[in-house]
């Protein structure tokens, strides 16, 4: 097992190396010139030189590209060109929204997405099923920035519930921390609620048609643990790997999300990013996001061995 995760963090590099080649890249393939757009209308020739200068701009593309590879590697992701603080500096000031934000969905959508799915898979067919579906598919159709505004009005607004906008740090306590999640988490979990429920049913479907679970049943062990200790269990590869991938669900759904209950995350950070053309902010956040996304997929990999004992590395 040790010598699966060296050897798959070492197969990361490659896809690494090739996310920071493009992310790298934005700066010369941005239509326009990049120093001439962050300056603005009504700068001078020698205020966007200093700007190509301080980009690189005016230095061969391999050069730069090795320079910046070098600060990767010493954990230095640029300056910001508006704010003048570190990219890293503004990272870490605002990982804690998104990381709780991303914390709450994911356990808010598995806990609710994974039951329906399999309640939906053991009444096939009846109104449960189609009504587990109709909702799946609700989720699937409806954009983020709908559903949050649509929760916001409802319980924020109207019956005065919940926060309608904002963020409370964990710091100052769980329950005023929780409060201002609870609407976000629901908006961003809509899809991925969907898309799990519907993984799950599938292949609940096919295991339960399996001649092992006829034998459970011919030995009189309830519903419940036919359900959830002999179908479920062998139905987790495939809901486990949707969970993974879901994960980018997540993180682009968080941008949306941020946005619109005015979180001050990540999510809004590449929004403001974006819009100022701030591009050391924008490489760092692409990097990051990246970085994550692989780790997650090799945590998936490794997860697989505990559900399923078939699978060795």
């Amino acid at each position: 097992m040790f010598v699966y995760i060296i050897r798959r963090i070492v197969a990361t590099i490659p896809v690494m190396a090739v996310v920071a080649l493009f992310v790298f890249s934005l700066l010369y393939i941005a239509p326009g010139d990049p120093a001439a757009v962050i300056a603005g209308d009504q700068a001078t020739p020698d205020d966007v030189e200093k700007i190509r200068q301080s980009l690189g701009l005016d230095r061969p593309f391999l050069i730069r590209f090795g320079e910046w590879v070098w600060q990767i590697a010493r954990f230095d992701l640029g300056t910001s060109i508006f704010t003048g603080l570190p990219v890293t500096q503004l990272i870490a000031q605002r990982i804690e929204p998104t990381l709780s934000l991303m914390v709450v969905t994911l356990i808010l959508a598995v806990s609710v997405a994974v039951p329906m799915g399999v309640l939906s898979a053991w009444k096939a067919g009846t109104l449960i099923d189609r009504g587990i579906m109709a909702f799946a598919v609700f989720g699937f159709s409806v954009p983020v920035f709908v559903v949050g505004y649509i929760l916001a009005y409802i319980f924020a607004l109207e019956l005065d519930w919940l926060p309608v906008q904002g963020y409370t740090p964990i710091a100052q306590g769980v329950w005023p921390w929780f409060q201002n999640l609870i609407l976000p988490a629901v908006a961003l979990g809509m899809v991925y609620v969907a898309l799990i429920a519907r993984i799950t049913r599938a292949t609940m479907m096919e295991v339960l048609q399996q001649d092992y679970i006829r034998t459970a049943r011919a030995k009189g062990i309830g519903q419940r643990g036919v359900l959830f200790l002999h179908a479920l269990k062998n139905a987790a590869v495939p809901i486990i790997t949707v969970i993974g991938i879901g994960v980018a669900l997540l993180i682009g759904g968080a941008v949306v999300t941020e946005s619109v209950f005015a979180i001050p995350g990540l999510g809004r950070l590449t929004v403001d990013a974006i819009l100022r053309r701030d591009y050391p902010v924008i490489q760092g956040l692409v990097l990051l996001f990246s970085f994550v996304y692989v780790l997650v997929n090799l945590a998936v990999d490794l997860v697989y061995t505990l559900v399923d004992p078939r699978i060795r590395y």
